[in-house]
């Protein structure tokens, strides 16, 4: 048998060592059947020291079927019509052949293995029927035409078995990779997942700090009491922060475990009014329609949607007031946030870098949508709907 050995990759490989037990032991078994089997065929010419160099050479060259299969199989077939052509006795010779023809298909040599089953078959017709008046023993006869019959069916037995093993092994890659897909696509998914979660986390509180650092730095000396203020806001939102960072980062130390909180969700809406306008941004909510209870992925979606959208404010917009409106329509949960503008530095009020990328992949994987740009009377919107129904992609 074929020995196989797991690459680094998963793939299946043939093993770098020589097969030294399987093949020593065919050796003996092929000599020892070949003396039995001398006996049997008083006809052919006696076993010499030729035919064992012969049959020791059909089996030796098995040692390399696993690196070279093509060459071991020619070379066992060659070995065997020599064998067959100095009118020694049918027996075990045929086996070396077997074995090589059946590695090399499974190797994948299909034509090779085919074309040296030919070679030995075709050889054997002209010694058995044609050049035997020439070749030893003397006063032999021909062959009987039947007894070609078996040995094509041998051949094709031979092929089938092989053919067989071949398409098994086949199956199994193509099952290991299909699951090293999977497996592979599921760790992208995750890691953009908590991409986007560090994102948004980060980049909120962040601003908030950034914002409030800069106040209290201006106030230190003129009014240390509105500066304590900005520092005590600097802890909460930091604080915050690291409480939100270390849930996204134990769903790496414990995978499948359910979370220690829960997730954020609209239910912290006031929440991010409040570190808006400590950020000095006044924002104005409203809710439309009757309150319904969100799948969890599409309650935390609409948080972090918020959340990125009211950043984007902070961080790229000179409107001190934003808009924040929540509507529960049939359906679908539509989110629309507002600012005024005009865009400060001259950037885009609305960000231009991973937060509206961030922001669109949370609405797709629910099988919603993002339209975000400037309104014709100034400002910037973003406009949020997010399918109340469960979506198949939607991540817990």
């Amino acid at each position: 048998m074929r020995r196989w050995v797991r690459g680094p990759d998963g793939e299946d490989r043939p093993s770098a060592r020589l097969p030294w037990p399987s093949t020593a032991a065919l050796t003996v078994f092929v000599l020892v059947g070949s003396h039995f089997a001398e006996h049997s065929q008083a006809g052919r010419a006696p076993l010499d020291s030729f035919a064992h160099v012969l049959l020791v050479a059909s089996c030796a060259v098995l040692l390399i079927r696993l690196r070279h299969p093509v060459v071991a199989v020619f070379a066992a077939s060659a070995a065997a019509m020599v064998y067959l052509g100095a009118g020694y006795p049918y027996g075990p010779v045929f086996l070396p052949v077997m074995v090589g023809c059946f590695t090399a298909v499974v190797a994948g040599c299909r034509r090779q293995a085919w074309g040296a089953i030919a070679m030995l078959w075709l050889g054997h017709l002209l010694v058995a029927h044609w050049l035997y008046r020439w070749l030893p023993p003397a006063g032999d006869t021909a062959a009987p035409w039947s007894q070609e019959v078996g040995v094509a069916a041998w051949a094709v037995a031979i092929i089938a078995v092989a053919e067989l093993v071949r398409g098994r092994r086949e199956q199994w890659a193509r099952e290991r990779a299909g699951r090293a897909a999977a497996a592979k696509r599921r760790a992208d998914e995750e890691r953009l997942r908590i991409a986007r979660e560090l994102h948004d986390v980060l980049a909120h509180s962040i601003s908030v700090i950034n914002v409030q650092a800069g106040v209290g730095l201006a106030l230190l000396d003129s009014d240390p009491e509105q500066a304590r203020t900005a520092l005590t806001t600097i802890k909460s939102a930091s604080k915050e922060a690291l409480g939100e960072v270390r849930q996204v980062l134990e769903t790496l130390r414990a995978p499948g475990e359910a979370p220690r909180s829960p997730a954020p969700g609209l239910d912290r809406l006031p929440e991010l009014v409040e570190q808006a306008a400590s950020a000095g941004l006044t924002v104005q909510t409203t809710t439309t329609g009757g309150p319904e209870a969100l799948p969890p992925g599409t309650d935390l979606a609409a948080f972090r949607i918020v959340q990125e959208a009211l950043t984007n404010v902070v961080r790229h917009s000179a409107a001190r007031t934003a808009r924040v409106a929540v509507g529960y329509e049939p359906g679908a949960l539509v989110l629309r946030i507002d600012d005024g503008g005009p865009p400060s530095g001259g950037g885009d009020a609305g960000g231009s870098g991973n937060g509206l990328i961030g922001m669109r992949e949370r609405a797709a994987a629910l099988g919603g949508t993002i339209d975000a740009g400037p309104v014709p009377a100034g400002g910037f919107r973003v406009t949020a709907r997010l399918p109340l129904a469960a979506h198949p992609k939607e991540t817990p």
